[in-house]
């Protein structure tokens, strides 16, 4: 249908689809969390597991159906490319916080966990790729040790919540924001709900049309899956994360801010597990080039900056941003200019 439409109708679209993600993956963000107080969800669920799965909710769509349509490729690279931008989305929130290096004031023992089950869960793939490709009903076994490893990732999670081993240091840069009077009007659950359920509705819709006129205007265009996944789709159904990171900065809610990021990109490398189910010429990681693996270890190396700099914890950074923003900066931009040039 849309290989129908010619290119300019195809962009108006995706950017159509883009702008409705960016505005309801806010609203639906604010839902959810109305809803966690509501049902009782700890922040530490809410962080990782929630929050990271609605706002990843467009990219999940964008994934599914393409590898529905057999693009393994654009499938693939919608899902870790994802991961390479919101990381590097956390750079433009670390520059709107002038107070301090934004990983020193956010560090906490959750948010490195989330940072070590990452990289734990992004190596999963690479054995993925150069393993057998054994399969169940075309489900490759690699997908299945990816969804345990998450599960018991969030476990530790949920456990490091309740009973942290270990504190960041205290300093004049991390002292938490004032508690808020809490709310005294009733919430109308139904109605909250129902407006949760339309703009999750909206965000899958606008996930959907991505993914199509992704496809339509790789094959218009003659771009390569890769360029397309890595960068413009997976950008794009990102733009909840940003918009919440920056938000969430300028309130003061500086451990949600890197805790949202990780705990989105952890969901993300689900979108490899559901891509796997839907893609049904076989095993998904065996249908993707070496270019996948080039960005799984970028993902990997990225992580691993933002850890140090958690860890490090340097006050204050050139350009306001901390060693390790600015590395981030320039080995995702070195990636995005040997994408191009490949």
């Amino acid at each position: 249908m849309f290989l129908d439409l010619g290119l300019t109708a195809n962009l108006a679209l995706f950017m159509s689809a883009a702008a409705v993600v960016g505005v309801c993956g806010v609203q639906l963000t604010e839902k959810a969390e109305i809803l966690a107080r509501i049902t009782g969800l700890g922040q530490a669920i809410l962080g990782a597991v929630l929050l990271g799965a609605l706002t990843s909710l467009a990219g999940t769509i964008t994934s599914v159906t393409s590898a529905w349509s057999g693009a393994a490729e654009l499938a693939f690279g919608n899902a870790i490319g994802g991961i390479a931008a919101q990381t590097t989305f956390l750079v433009i929130a670390d520059a709107l916080y002038r107070k301090a290096n934004l990983e020193h004031a956010a560090a906490s023992e959750e948010n490195l966990m989330q940072g070590v089950l990452l990289v734990a869960l992004l190596a999963i793939p690479l054995i993925g790729i150069a393993g057998p490709g054994l399969t169940i009903w075309a489900v490759d076994l690699t997908s299945l040790a990816i969804l345990a490893a998450y599960l018991f990732g969030i476990r530790l999670l949920a456990h490091a919540h309740r009973v942290p081993m270990w504190y960041p240091r205290p300093t004049s840069a991390t002292a938490e924001p004032e508690a808020q009077p809490a709310e005294t009007r009733l919430f109308r659950t139904r109605e909250i709900w129902l407006k949760f359920l339309l703009l999750a509705a909206a965000v899958a819709l606008s996930g959907w049309v991505i993914a199509q006129t992704g496809i339509a205007l790789t094959r218009q265009t003659g771009l390569s899956e890769t360029l397309v996944g890595t960068l413009f789709t997976s950008v794009v159904t990102s733009i909840p994360e940003l918009v919440i990171a920056i938000t969430a900065v300028k309130r003061g809610a500086l451990t949600l801010a890197v805790g949202d990021i990780l705990g989105g990109n952890t969901f993300d490398v689900l979108f490899l597990v559901l891509s796997d189910v839907a893609y049904r010429a076989g095993s998904l990681y065996q249908a993707v080039s070496t270019s996948m693996v080039f960005w799984l270890a970028l993902n990997i190396l990225l992580t691993a900056i933002l850890l140090t700099g958690m860890l490090r914890r340097e006050r204050q950074g050139p350009f306001n941003i901390g060693f390790e923003g600015l590395l981030v900066l320039v080995v995702y931009l070195s990636a995005v200019i040997l994408l191009f040039v490949q």
